[in-house]
């Protein structure tokens, strides 16, 4: 009997929600499940967890963000237009069967930042293939969100090392 695929969130201001969903995803895939990464606001090759995952075979990985940040109160039409093809994407990827786990990466981010309604997103949700896990990830998770998942964690910050001059470090945090 297949057992139903759960949604599951990892928000908050703390480091490391990227990490845990494709952590999760290799774990998936490990045992021989079919997995696709969409990732929503992230661009380019330079990532540790992108280069990792690019090498395991049957692992589909999308991303749709543009080069460099979007910023919340400065974002684009064209930052609106590749969120709502990462939802398009995703959509398809949670119905079609085809995966056994399902990746959006910083979804919630684009939820906060206004490129998405967070109604299509659980349209989305609501429309995928019973046996298919959801991992959603980004800061700000909405209230709909965090009700609709069955396991939500929270990242909290408590110390970061950019506090006191630390620059963002090749295999650590990119």
């Amino acid at each position: 009997m297949e057992q139903p695929g759960l949604v599951h969130v990892y928000t908050g201001d703390g480091k490391g929600k990227t990490t845990a969903a494709f952590g999760l995803a290799i774990r998936t895939w490990g045992h021989g499940g079919r997995v696709c990464i969409v990732q929503f606001m992230k661009c380019g090759e330079g990532y540790g967890e992108v280069k990792a995952v690019r090498s395991l075979p049957g692992v589909v990985l999308r991303q749709f963000g543009r080069e460099g940040f979007v910023i919340k109160s400065k974002q684009t039409k064209a930052d609106v237009d590749l969120a709502q093809e990462a939802l398009d994407f995703s959509a398809h990827a949670l119905s079609s069967g085809e995966y056994d786990m399902v990746v959006m990466d910083e979804v919630c981010v684009a939820i906060d930042f206004g490129l998405i309604e967070v109604t299509r997103v659980l349209n989305v949700l609501e429309g995928r293939n019973r046996g298919t896990e959801v991992v959603m990830t980004g800061i700000n998770a909405p209230r709909e969100i965090i009700d609709a998942a069955d396991l939500v964690t929270e990242m909290r910050m408590v110390k970061h090392p950019y506090g006191s001059g630390v620059r963002a470090r090749e295999g650590i945090e990119y």
